[in-house]
């Protein structure tokens, strides 16, 4: 049975889309047929990690919510060159400024997301559909997570990331989410690690799927590529597949 799985965070510099690209990719890896949504529609960005230059693209998600085109044919295939068996599907939103302001001036047909969601699973047989979700929560994200059978979680130890996560975790336990995990991002090496995790589950009573730590290697590549393929063997790779893990579970 193929999953809809979301990446959230409550606030956005988290690392939601690097995390969303590098699941993906690790997915990807092992055989599945994975499809990544861009529902981040006033400030896309995830295209960047895989290379994908816009000017190049015929359509968009933007065009599937405009009836310009089935969302299928959004999709580009960007599987990491070298990977056997696996595809990866991205359908981007648009970065052209007229498309995202027309979004926030005109809206669209939130619905439309749901019917879209399950023709690309349907039409490009995916085994996992990730969708990159906008922070905060407002319409499309709510819907994304009704529509979720995992979620993901992405926060920073931070004062501000612990109240705004409280606040996700508790919206998603209302839209009854069968799994969630939450990631720990980007924490400073002077911290202790198992502490974070103790600190984090019990505050939300919640499953803590990694604790990740900042890495010079992740800040150094700045959304050049998708990490996990660059370093196959460093801790932060390891980590993104234990995430993969959990929310395939």
């Amino acid at each position: 049975m193929s999953r809809i799985v979301s990446i959230h965070s409550f606030r956005g510099g988290t690392g939601k889309s690097n995390t969303t690209a590098n699941v993906a990719a690790l997915l990807a890896a092992e055989g599945r047929r994975i499809g990544v949504v861009d529902t981040d529609i006033q400030s896309p960005g995830i295209h960047v990690l895989f290379g994908v230059d816009q000017e190049t693209l015929d359509y968009s998600l933007n065009d599937y919510l405009w009836g310009k085109c089935p969302i299928e044919d959004a999709a580009i295939d960007v599987t990491p060159e070298g990977m056997e068996g696996g595809r990866v599907f991205l359908i981007p939103s648009s970065i052209k400024p007229t498309d995202i302001a027309r979004v926030m001036h005109d809206g669209y047909d939130v619905g439309l997301l749901n019917e879209g969601f399950r023709d690309l699973i349907d039409r490009l047989a995916l085994d996992a559909l990730l969708l990159d979700t906008h922070p905060g929560l407002n319409e499309e994200t709510l819907l994304s997570l009704a529509m979720s059978n995992a979620l993901a979680i992405v926060m920073r130890p931070d004062s501000q990331d612990y109240e705004g996560t409280s606040v996700t975790v508790s919206v998603a336990r209302r839209l009854r989410v069968p799994r969630m995990v939450l990631v720990v991002n980007n924490t400073p090496p002077v911290f202790d690690f198992d502490e974070v995790q103790q600190r984090v589950e019990q505050a939300y009573e919640c499953e803590v799927a990694a604790v990740l730590p900042h890495s010079e290697e992740l800040m150094v590549l700045s959304s050049e590529g998708i990490f996990a393929q660059r370093y196959p063997d460093h801790e932060v790779t390891g980590l993104y597949r234990k995430v993969a893990t959990r929310l395939m579970a």
